[in-house]
């Protein structure tokens, strides 16, 4: 039995077996192996697929387009970027990885335009783990649907999560607060700092010891599933934001059905219908602010912006301007988000949309 036989068994079992007490212990060990499973089948996948695609990030921010072919992406990378990727009515378009960038609020966001993802791309299959190797690099998935066929697009979107989540990728989640300490010897000490309803500590020491985890110090910080804690454990995953854009909006004939969704917004990149609002929402999922500088006795800058994530310091800003002026910092003058303008902070001082700075540093 290969790799992919194995799998689809052991998914097969799981969809079977009812979870209930009893047969949570099983569960939990067939997720696990199921887990191993589907890394050994990347892995190998890697190895005959070689590098994958070689993408330089680019600019502030990277977007990436994900959906099946002939769903539009071209057409939106156009819309909204600078790109000139070649559109056609028939599928496999795009055999390349096209970029574009995405000028907004003075912020360049590089915006990749990836071949479409088929079922089985967890898999390797329709260039699958190339295609899937360039999302490690992105800072926000557009998951991208065609609206004029709502059942069809509904299918699809299913079938997108499902490869991305075989392939280790979290969309719009959070790391579980689960820390694993390994030790040489004592056993598995599992404790949990709130009631755990969707598994108990013996679960939690089963599917550790399927993993060849037999000493640990587990502590878990929020109520987890047993999928989360298996994420914990294989720290390969990758948590990213992510957009549904229900594209030809202008074809449409149940757009309402989108609106069902949390995180989606519905376009027509054809005659640039909500073009403005996906690039209000890829600004918000980013968390990217704007920090204007200025120079002592001047008025500051208000045309080029520093880009920066949300919750970023004047360390940052230092770190962005020059590699020195860190080491170099004396103090800086903060207008905007401080308690009165101008007021003297330090590196740690943390930074709101539109702060403006002035640096004064030493020689």
């Amino acid at each position: 039995m290969d790799i992919q036989e194995e799998i689809k068994e052991i998914e097969e079992e799981i969809k079977r077996t009812k979870y209930n007490k009893a047969t949570q212990f099983h569960i939990g060990k067939l997720k696990a192996k199921l887990a191993k499973l589907r890394q050994d089948l990347q892995k190998r996948a890697a190895k005959k697929a070689g590098l994958g695609y070689g993408i330089r990030k680019a600019g502030d921010a990277t977007v990436l387009l994900v959906g099946f072919p002939s769903v539009g992406k071209s057409t939106l990378l156009n819309r909204i970027t600078r790109a000139d990727s070649k559109i056609g009515d028939y599928d496999f378009t795009t055999l390349n990885v096209i970029p574009g960038v995405l000028e907004y609020r003075g912020a360049k966001i590089q915006v990749l335009d990836i071949p479409g993802v088929v079922e089985g791309a967890s898999e390797g299959k329709g260039r699958g783990k190339e295609i899937l190797s360039v999302v490690r690099n992105a800072d926000l998935v557009l998951i991208m649907v065609d609206a004029s066929d709502v059942n069809k697009a509904m299918k699809e979107l299913d079938t997108i999560e499902d490869e991305l989540y075989k392939a280790g990728f979290r969309l719009n989640q959070k790391p579980p607060e689960v820390i694993i300490k390994k030790r040489n010897s004592g056993g598995i000490d599992a404790g949990s700092a709130v009631k755990l309803t969707r598994m108990s500590i013996g679960a939690v020491k089963s599917i550790l010891q399927e993993f060849k985890i037999n000493n640990a110090e587990v502590t878990i910080r929020e109520d987890i599933s047993q999928d989360q804690l298996i994420d914990s454990i294989m720290k390969n995953r990758v948590y990213i934001p992510s957009i549904v854009v229900a594209n030809k909006l202008d074809l449409a004939k149940k757009s309402k059905v989108f609106r069902k969704i949390k995180k989606c917004v519905s376009v027509s990149s054809l005659k640039g219908t909500n073009i403005e609002e996906l690039k209000e929402m890829i600004w918000d999922d980013l968390k990217l602010i704007r920090v204007y500088m200025k120079k002592t006795g001047k008025k500051p800058d208000m045309e080029e912006p520093i880009i920066l994530k949300r919750n970023s310091t004047i360390r940052g800003v230092c770190l962005k301007v020059h590699k020195d002026f860190e080491k170099r910092f004396r103090f800086a003058r903060v207008w905007g988000s401080s308690k009165f303008p101008g007021q003297k902070i330090g590196l740690g001082y943390v930074l709101r949309d539109k702060d403006i700075v002035e640096l004064h540093i030493g020689k």
